[in-house]
């Protein structure tokens, strides 16, 4: 209970942030003003606070928290603190089918991104699953069929991008590196609507994970269906993963980073650890967004390379430390 307050207050400290910097600094009372509609916040600072920063924020504190439940989920399938969402290929499936929306943009509303961007994941997690089944799935098989056909759905969505008329191609290449710029409170409950329902199921698998994440042998030994509890949490995690890149692209590293560092925070029980890793993923790309935002500006970077800037050395880490222990 202490860590999730304090994680709570670290969560709504960087969402302050957020909203009161940026190329016009707004003081944090006038951001609360804005947030409480009183009418001695100036209305320019209102409109700032609530029509551009707040979005951004929230969309981003939901995309953070959805991928690091996904990401803690995955690791316990896989028994391995360095996987992720990515690992399996399924923010590529999921990539690549909003890929196809942006460029076909012509002939395909937009409006049927996130549900491209759903099936695209799930249609990749069921792929994996039937291609890793051979009377039974084992980690291994998944991790390696996960990665080739990760691949060779990123190589896809590269081709289309490359192909692709120049405007949609652009705005594919843009939304490939992970973005929140295009932030609007339809995605925020885009997200919501199918993000819920997922970690719904995955809080209620939460026993189930931590058995399985002590081994296959071990969970059926203590009575577990261990395939038909991976194939629910894989499915679950698909869809997870899916929405939030529907929602801001393939952002990386959060599924990784966040869940590693709750884990630190409250143990491997995924009755804590859920909780603890969402809001560690969601302070991290607020974070991650305002350092986007900020340490370019004018410019200003896609999330996606901020989280991977911050990521990847803390990945490097991860592996030092892993073989010398």
């Amino acid at each position: 209970m202490r860590v999730g307050f304090w994680l709570t207050v670290v969560l709504a400290a960087s969402l302050m942030a957020s909203l009161s910097v940026g190329d016009q600094s707004i003081p944090v009372m006038s951001v609360l003003g804005a947030l409480l509609g009183t009418d001695s916040t100036p209305i320019t600072d209102g409109f700032i606070v609530t029509e551009l920063r707040l979005p951004r924020a929230v969309l981003g504190a939901l995309v953070g928290a959805a991928l690091a439940v996904a990401g803690a989920a995955t690791q316990a399938l896989i028994r391995n603190p360095l996987a992720e969402p990515g690992l399996l290929g399924i923010n590529s499936g999921a990539a690549l089918a909003a890929t196809i929306v942006i460029i076909q943009v012509d002939t395909l509303p937009e409006s049927l991104l996130p549900l491209f961007a759903v099936g695209g994941a799930l249609a990749m997690s069921a792929a994996i699953y039937a291609l890793a089944w051979r009377a039974g799935t084992s980690t291994l098989r998944l991790i390696l069929i996960g990665i080739g056909l990760g691949a060779l759905a990123g190589a896809a969505a590269a081709f289309l991008s490359v192909f692709g008329p120049v405007a949609q191609a652009q705005r594919a290449m843009v939304w490939l590196a992970g973005s929140l710029h295009d932030a609007r409170w339809v995605k925020s409950l885009w997200l919501l609507a199918g993000g819920l329902p997922a970690v719904g199921v995955l809080w209620l698998m939460k026993h189930d994970l931590d058995l399985i994440s002590l081994g296959d042998t071990t969970a059926c030994a203590l009575g577990q269906r261990v395939h038909m509890v991976r194939g629910i949490a894989v499915f679950a995690a698909a869809g997870l993963a899916g929405v939030a890149v529907a929602a801001a692209g393939p952002i990386s590293f959060v599924g990784l980073v966040a869940p590693h560092i709750a884990r630190k925070l409250v143990g491997a029980g995924h009755a804590r650890l859920i909780p603890a890793a969402a809001l560690t993923g969601a302070v991290m790309v607020v974070l991650a967004d305002l350092f986007a935002r900020r340490a370019f500006a004018p410019g200003q970077l896609p999330v996606g390379l901020a989280t991977a800037l911050l990521g990847a050395p803390f990945f490097g880490y991860l592996l030092w430390k892993k073989r010398h222990d």
